[in-house]
C-alpha cells in the first residue's frame, strides 16, 4: 500500500517532494528502484521513536499511514504535535475510535486528521453518500466489496492482497449494522448471501465483516432502517474460513502446549503468511446499493466497479482501489480542499464530487445506475 501510494502522489504535479520513511531502509530504495523519481526523499524510521516521527512530520504538509493499524493512534499524536495533517488506512474499529479522542485537540491546533482510509472504508462510504445525498428519502444503503484472486487457488480460492493481521480481523470481530432503525452488534463470517457479477465472476457469496462501514451507521444514526455491509469472496470460502474460527485460531489467547505457549492467532496469521499466494493477479468488486425515495418514487441507486491489476506498473487492484483514495484525500488536505479541522469522517468532509472526479482521471471507472427497487 505504501508503494502504491508513493507511486500516486509523484504522479501529481502539486506535489513537490514524497518522503517515503520505513524501518527497513532497503524496502525504500527498493521502491526508489522501481520507480525512479526524484521526488522521493528516502528516510530510515523506526515509527516507535515518537519525537522522530514528530520531527520528519513537521518537514510535510500532510503525512499518510500505510504501517499496520496498531501504531495509528501515536501516529496521529505525532501529527497534532508535528502540525501535519494526517491520515491512515484503517483496520481496527477501537484504534479508530482512540484517534477521535483527538478531535478538540485536533481543533484547536488547526489540524486534519482523518482516520480509516481507502477502499472499506473510504470509497464505498462516499459512493454511499453520493447516492444518499441525491434522494429525498433514505430507506437502506448495502455495501458489498471484495478482493479476489483472478485465478483462484487452494481451498480458501484466495491470496495475499494485503496485511494478514488487518484480514483476520474482519473475520473475527462483531459488525455494525442497522436493522428497522436500529444499531446491532452480530458476529462476522455470518448472513451469507449469492451476488452475482458480470462473466468470468458469475455466482459469488458475500458475508458480514468488521470495519467495512466504519463511522457511517453513527453518521446515519436515526435517518436510515437499513446498513450493513458484506465481504465478497469466491463460494465456500466463508465456509473454510469459520472452521478456523470455531476451531480457536484466531483467538489472542495463549495456548500451553507440551512444546510451549502459542497464540493461535499469531500462528494462523504466520500460516496464512506463509501459504497464500503472493503477487497474484487480481480484482476488486464494487457494489454499492442506496435505496429510498426521489421525486415521490422509490428509486435504487447502485454504484459498481470492476476494476484490475496494473501489471505494467505493479500496481494490484487492491493498491490501486485503497491506497489511490488515501493520496487523494491527503493531497486534498495539503491543498485545502477539505477545510474542516479536528478528526474527521470521510463521507461527511471530503468533496464528493472532486474526489470520484479524482478516481476517474487515475483509471478506476465507476458507474452508477438509478432503477426500480429490487427486493435485498
Amino acid at each position: 500500500m505504501g508503494y502504491a501510494a508513493v507511486f500516486d502522489l509523484i504522479r501529481s504535479p502539486k506535489v513537490d517532494q514524497v518522503i517515503v520513511a520505513d524501518y527497513d531502509i532497503k524496502r525504500v530504495q527498493a521502491l526508489i528502484d522501481l520507480l525512479a523519481d526524484p521526488k522521493i526523499v528516502p528516510v530510515e524510521l523506526d515509527v516507535k521513536k515518537f519525537d522522530e516521527v514528530v520531527e520528519l512530520m513537521a518537514r510535510c504538509d500532510a503525512c499518510i499511514s500505510c504501517v499496520t493499524y496498531h501504531h495509528n493512534y501515536d501516529l496521529a499524536k505525532a501529527a497534532l504535535k508535528a502540525g501535519t495533517h494526517f491520515c491512515d488506512l484503517g483496520g481496527n474499529e477501537e484504534m479508530v475510535a482512540k484517534e477521535f479522542l483527538l478531535d478538540d485537540l485536533a481543533k484547536e491546533r488547526g489540524i486534519a486528521i482523518m482516520p480509516d482510509l481507502g477502499l472499506a472504508p473510504g470509497m464505498v462510504s462516499m459512493l454511499a453518500v453520493n447516492a444518499a445525498d441525491s434522494l429525498d428519502e433514505l430507506y437502506e444503503m448495502r455495501i458489498r466489496v471484495g478482493g479476489l484472486p483472478v485465478d483462484p487457488e487452494g481451498p480458501l480460492k484466495y491470496a495475499q492482497f494485503f496485511a494478514i493481521d488487518g484480514l483476520i480481523n474482519e473475520y473475527v470481530e462483531d459488525v455494525t449494522v442497522i436493522r428497522d432503525g436500529k444499531e446491532f452488534q452480530v458476529p462476522s463470517l455470518t448472513d451469507i448471501e449469492e451476488i452475482e457479477f458480470p462473466k468470468p465472476f458469475g455466482k459469488l457469496e458475500a458475508f458480514n465483516t468488521s470495519g467495512g462501514i466504519s463511522t457511517l451507521p453513527k453518521t446515519y444514526a436515526g435517518k436510515i432502517q437499513h446498513m450493513d455491509y458484506k465481504t465478497i469472496r469466491y463460494p465456500g470460502h466463508c465456509e473454510q474460513i469459520f472452521l478456523l474460527k470455531h476451531l480457536g485460531l484466531m483467538s489472542s489467547e495463549p495456548v500451553d502446549l507440551p512444546s510451549g505457549k502459542v497464540v493461535p492467532r499469531d500462528l494462523l496469521s504466520n500460516l496464512l503468511t506463509k501459504t497464500l499466494p503472493q503477487d497474484e493477479p487480481d480484482v476488486v468488486l464494487v457494489r454499492v446499493t442506496v435505496t429510498g425515495i426521489k421525486d415521490r418514487e422509490p428509486i435504487q441507486i447502485v454504484w459498481e466497479c470492476i476494476d484490475y491489476n496494473d501489471q505494467a506498473d505493479k500496481v494490484s487492484a487492491m493498491m490501486r482501489m485503497t491506497a489511490f483514495p488515501a493520496s487523494i484525500i491527503a493531497q486534498m488536505m495539503a491543498r485545502g480542499d477539505i477545510k474542516e479541522r479536528g478528526v474527521l469522517k470521510q463521507e461527511t468532509c471530503v468533496p464528493v464530487k472532486l474526489f470520484l472526479t479524482e478516481l476517474e482521471s487515475r483509471g478506476i471507472k465507476l458507474t452508477m445506475t438509478e432503477r426500480a427497487p429490487v427486493a435485498s
